[in-house]
């Protein structure tokens, strides 16, 4: 078992499931009569649902694959200025998309365009500024294409109306965003993956640090709050999957391919174990409030579906298994953007689910069979070259 190129597609499964479910729990989210255990604690509870560990399992492959994307651009000998202006760029975009689908949440009713129509079109304003073009395209067509992008992004950000009638405001910032979350904590991660060059030591430095932060913030230790960094969850849960990820090349390099079974492991069950052992200190198990034991727990979790995934992918070469949803995995922001065309076409056509579909098992299945539909269709899209790539 070895590692010839800069990606693995252990890692491509595993983001390939992830956004699977994360399509399935933000449909489901709509169905009536469903077990508790598979939504969202509220946020003054203590505990988390099945929900409530997708989102910090993606941050935790973002971090996965930093150690190959940036330490591909290292080992080539690029430059600090490139590879952090690289990193820079994929940022800026995700939080640019996560600003915009911040405000759908206080759309406005008296807004010029209806919430559908307006969604629809920042949608395919994204993809006509990120779009993965060929590079046989001639570069004044590219050129116009992201320029009506960037100019229909900017129309609809001037057209927007959001609050209520007594109250209007434009588009403003609140929470940033799933997208603008992932952003903030993948340009602070990279950024600090580049500046230590990768080093495994100062990585795991890194990752400590992060996490005490985030044990700081909530156990009333660290009384500051830095800008960008806040709590530092999310930057605690890409670096956790940088230095696992780190980590397995290293084993591998070192030829110890038996440790990696007992050491992801016991590194994993001891986060989760860690995880339990801060939540009574910490202000419980809480995804809203970001805590140290929801962070650890999942993370925990997110180590032990790698070593799993690692174990069916990269050893016994199963990634056949996955193959129907592998586009999630290599198209995972085109599958992520999806469901707010589906919505929005939904809206504008008056369609809704019979009630079978609506509620109970007839509504779980139904989330499952819209998660795979997109992902087929993206994988559609990914063979005609049409996929979002930052």
């Amino acid at each position: 078992m070895s590692i010839k190129t800069n990606r693995l597609l252990s890692i491509d499964a595993f983001r390939a499931i992830t956004m699977l479910l994360m399509i399935f729990v933000n449909d489901v989210s709509g169905v009536s009569n469903i077990p508790a255990w598979i939504e969202h604690v509220r946020g003054d509870e203590d505990g988390m649902g099945f929900a409530d560990t997708v989102f910090p399992t993606f941050l935790f492959i973002v971090g996965l694959s930093i150690p190959y994307a940036i330490g591909y651009r290292i080992k080539k000998q690029q430059s600090f200025l490139k590879i952090e202006t690289h990193i820079v760029l994929r940022s800026v975009a995700l939080i640019v998309m996560g600003f915009f689908h911040v405000n759908l949440e206080s759309y406005s009713s008296a807004a010029v365009l209806p919430y559908a129509v307006w969604e629809i079109i920042i949608t395919l304003s994204f993809f006509l500024v990120w779009l993965d073009y060929p590079e046989t395209m001639s570069k004044t067509l590219r050129y116009s294409l992201t320029a009506a992008g960037i100019v229909l992004l900017a129309l609809m950000a001037w057209l927007y109306k959001g609050g209520d009638a007594e109250h209007p405001h434009g588009m403003q910032q609140s929470w940033g965003g799933i997208l603008g979350i992932i952003g903030w904590a993948y340009l602070v991660s990279a950024t600090v993956y580049l500046l230590i060059r990768g080093r495994f030591e100062l990585l795991l430095i890194a990752l400590l640090l992060f996490l005490a932060i985030n044990l700081g913030t909530h156990g009333g230790w660290f009384p500051f709050w830095l800008w960008i960094i806040g709590d530092a969850s999310s930057i605690t849960l890409i670096l956790g999957g940088a230095f696992m990820s780190a980590l397995y090349s290293r084993l591998l390099q070192r030829g110890r391919t038996n440790a990696v079974w007992p050491f992801f492991a016991l590194i994993g069950i001891g986060a989760i174990v860690l995880g339990f052992l801060v939540r009574p200190y910490t202000g419980g198990i809480s995804k809203i409030g970001s805590t140290p034991a929801w962070v650890l727990i999942c993370g925990g979790i997110g180590i032990l579906m790698f070593e799993l995934l690692i174990f069916l992918v990269d050893v016994k070469g199963k990634f056949h298994w996955f193959r129907i949803i592998k586009p999630a995995g290599t198209s995972t922001l085109t599958c992520y953007l999806m469901p707010y065309l589906l919505y929005s076409l939904y809206s504008l056509v008056g369609f809704h689910y019979p009630q079978w579909l609506d509620s109970g098992i007839g509504g779980i299945f139904r989330s499952f069979a819209v998660a795979f539909v997109l992902i087929i269709i993206v994988g559609f899209l990914e063979n005609k070259k049409l996929r979002i790539k930052i």
